[in-house]
């Protein structure tokens, strides 16, 4: 009885009943007449499925070099310019791995898995990475950050420049100069400060609170001519434009409000570029503080209490050992003992 019919050919082989074992050629590559018959079909399989993955590794880089400026110019997003490319070099190895099945005689309706099984690889290993791509591809839409901008991740303290966004994830190169790789289903949950989207100046306030005794309007040009002092400051020029205002360009101080221990003064200030924001932050501080110190009509506040006694306070008890020479307490210049 013959096995074919049951089993079918494997890699060529066809089982026959009795002794008879025959080696037949019947593989989905037709075996050149020059080809000697010492080579097996396998070997013919192989060198096939090599030049096959080498041909779509060759194809796959030339179609890049050959669209990639023709995209880039259509598209102006670098990183819609890289999913487009990276979508054609993925067809292509798409194309090559079905070949490669071809050639050993398979195709997809072999291959393909039970309707429970393929629920259970999608719902435990696909369905994160399925998420991750619609995030991306929403990220992709909704334009929050572009390759190049600085942005910040407020809940991990973590800012960089972006470095590369795909359908997967979004890698951020950061300012300790290590790369932070998040995926796309957590960066849509999260709150990103991008400083860099639109317009790369960025305006901060630095507050101080003064004592109720300093002069203000010293203590407001001294803040305003700190801030002018630190490069990277914006000095003068035209209002700034957000939204549908315009603010001052050059440093601004304020007086904010009344406090318990002092007078709280504002200083605001634009920076041209985020990039050394902490570092300006920093410089701005320390010419406020040296401005500070020399001025002698205006002090930095700091918490001060007044405790003030009279008739309708009560009295005052002292508890613990006492000696004459621990207390003494004074009654219009007559010494008097504790009682």
């Amino acid at each position: 009885m013959a096995l074919s019919g049951v089993f079918g050919p494997v890699a060529g082989v066809v089982l026959t009943a009795g002794n008879d074992s025959v080696l037949a050629d019947e593989s989905p590559i037709p075996r050149p007449a020059w080809v000697p018959d010492s080579i097996r079909p396998w070997m013919i399989e192989l060198l096939a499925s090599v030049l096959v993955i080498g041909l779509s590794v060759v194809a796959a880089r030339l179609a890049v070099r050959v669209f990639g400026r023709r995209v880039a110019r259509h598209i102006e997003r670098p990183s819609l310019t890289r999913v487009a490319l990276g979508s054609i070099r993925a067809g292509i190895y798409a194309f090559g791995f079905l070949t490669v099945l071809r050639i050993y005689g398979l195709s997809l309706g072999n291959i393909a898995l039970s309707v429970t099984v393929f629920s259970a690889v999608v719902g435990v290993i696909l369905a994160p990475i399925v998420g991750s791509v619609i995030s991306g591809v929403f990220l992709l839409a909704d334009q929050p950050y572009e390759i190049g901008d600085m942005i910040e991740l407020t809940d991990a303290g973590k800012r960089g420049f972006v470095d590369d966004i795909t359908l997967r994830y979004t890698k951020i190169f950061t300012l300790d100069n290590t790369f932070l790789v998040v995926p796309n289903g957590e960066m849509r949950q999260r709150d990103v400060v991008n400083y860099s989207a639109e317009d790369t100046r960025a305006r901060v306030e630095f507050r101080v609170v003064v004592t109720y005794d300093s002069d203000i309007p010293i203590a407001r040009r001294r803040l305003e001519s700190a801030a002018r002092e630190v490069d990277g400051v914006i000095t003068g020029g035209p209002g700034i434009r957000i939204g549908g205002a315009r603010y001052p360009a050059a440093p601004q101080s304020l007086l904010e409000s009344f406090g318990d221990d002092g007078l709280e003064v504002a200083l605001r200030y634009w920076v041209s570029e985020p990039y050394r924001l902490r570092t300006i932050q920093s410089a701005v501080r320390t010419n406020v503080w040296t401005a500070f110190e020399d001025e002698e009509n205006v002090e930095i506040a700091y918490p001060r209490r007044h405790h003030v006694f009279d008739e309708t306070s009560g009295e005052l008890t002292i508890a613990g050992e006492q000696s004459r020479d621990d207390i003494e307490l004074f009654d219009g210049g007559t010494q008097t003992e504790p009682e």
